[in-house]
């Protein structure tokens, strides 16, 4: 059995490459190498998007694997800023519990033969947007030494509000989803 390869699928995989080398360039205080992965990171996923839909390259394959490498890239630089001390330590927690609580349910779905369609709202949409400019604000900070206030606060709470409803969002309608399932 071959795994179907697309130029999306391989762009999107090389992202996911990435994910440890980014977290090597911060613990190792390689500022400028992060930001420059980051944003070529950044780009790559502009282009398998692209890619995808413009030529219709979509396959289920890249419909798992692209939201993954956004969650495992976002996820590891907020963990990895977070242990250098360049994020605040409740926002790391914040960020990734969200996302332990959205897989979390997801697996539970499943395990009750129950699964939910994950198509992702508006305000998770900004809620990446959010968390990816802080993210970038931080690195390009840390890496071209220049001081990130006042936006660095006021991402800091976008990116709180955007986690907050966009969490609450999704456990309202997997609550929802899933006490349609009759007790046995």
């Amino acid at each position: 059995m071959s795994i179907p390869t697309s130029i999306p699928n391989v762009i999107t995989l090389a992202r996911i490459i990435l994910v440890p080398v980014i977290v090597w360039a911060i613990v190792s205080s390689q500022m400028e190498i992060a930001f420059a992965i980051f944003v070529i990171a950044g780009v790559s996923d502009a282009i398998d998007g692209f890619l995808a839909k413009r030529f219709n390259m979509t396959s289920e394959l890249g419909a798992l694997l692209d939201p993954l490498a956004d969650k495992a890239l976002l996820v590891s630089i907020y963990v990895a800023l977070g242990i250098w001390g360049a994020v605040p330590r409740w926002l790391v927690i914040l960020v990734v519990s969200r996302d332990i609580m959205i897989v979390s349910a997801v697996i539970v779905s499943w395990l009750f033969d129950k699964p939910v369609a994950m198509k992702p709202s508006m305000v998770s949409k900004l809620n990446t947007v959010a968390q990816v400019a802080f993210a970038a604000l931080v690195l390009a900070s840390l890496g071209f030494g220049f001081q990130p206030r006042p936006y660095d606060l006021i991402l800091i709470g976008f990116v709180t509000v955007f986690t907050l409803v966009s969490v609450s969002l999704y456990l309202v309608e997997w609550v929802r989803h899933m006490s349609t399932i009759e007790a046995r």
